[in-house]
């Protein structure tokens, strides 16, 4: 078993708080145990650089990631395979932004963090909706070879529950990532069950979640969700 947590935002998501940090996440993860981690902040790739960086350094696995919130307000989880098809998926995302720019005093801070330690603030809000739905972004990840789920299926907000109040036959998915301990109907039986965080303070980095991956990296929990 690998102990996992793969979805967790750093500070440049602007409901995160500023504490997390690229090293700061990758610390608290080493001392929880973790042995790989996702980075998925809201509707960019901006930071998994650099977390990536700090967890080489410190002998974790690491996927880079973003949560994508569609059209329908849904959010999903996109995992991909390296840093160099997160950031193309990353600014193809950029092509869908409503264009609100942030206010820091009413939403928080959308810090990005550089390879050498920099801070710039990115400007656009970051967790308003694309202009996608979520059958068209799960076919947007595939052209990037990367995974999908919808995120915190049983949260009472931004979920796909929530929002259509049921799991959609032609829906395509990797997986389902739930947060609470009841599960809602009508959840594909063959589909994998993920537990995450969706850490935004440090100290809701725990123990993690054990998952029996071959390897603690995208292709192993590719595998792993794909029955490959």
């Amino acid at each position: 078993m690998i102990l996992t947590d793969l979805h967790i935002h750093s500070c440049l998501s602007p409901c995160a708080d500023d504490t997390m940090t690229p090293a700061a996440i990758v610390k608290a993860a080493k001392e929880a145990g973790l042995e790989l981690i996702a980075i998925t902040d809201h509707n960019s790739a901006r930071n998994c650089p650099a977390v990536a960086a700090e967890a080489e350094k410190a002998g974790i696995g690491f996927i880079p990631g973003i949560e994508v919130t569609t059209s329908e307000e849904i959010h999903c989880v996109c995992l991909l395979p390296d840093l160099g098809k997160a950031a193309a998926f990353s600014r193809w995302l950029d092509t869908l932004r409503p264009g609100i720019v942030n206010r820091p005093n009413v939403f928080g801070r959308q810090t990005v963090i550089g390879s050498r330690g920099s801070r710039t603030e990115e400007r656009e809000l970051l967790f308003m909706a694309r202009r996608i739905s979520v059958n068209e972004l799960s076919r947007a990840v595939r052209q990037y070879s990367g995974l999908i789920w919808p995120a915190h299926v049983d949260k009472p907000s931004n979920s796909l529950y929530s929002i259509l109040g049921c799991w959609p036959e032609d829906l395509d998915m990797d997986a389902v990532e739930l947060y609470y301990d009841k599960e809602p109907a009508g959840i594909p039986e063959n589909i994998h069950r993920l537990r995450c965080s969706d850490a935004h303070r440090l100290w809701d980095i725990k123990g993690g979640y054990p998952l029996p991956l071959e390897s603690a990296d995208f292709d192993g929990l590719k595998k792993y969700l794909r029955s490959e």
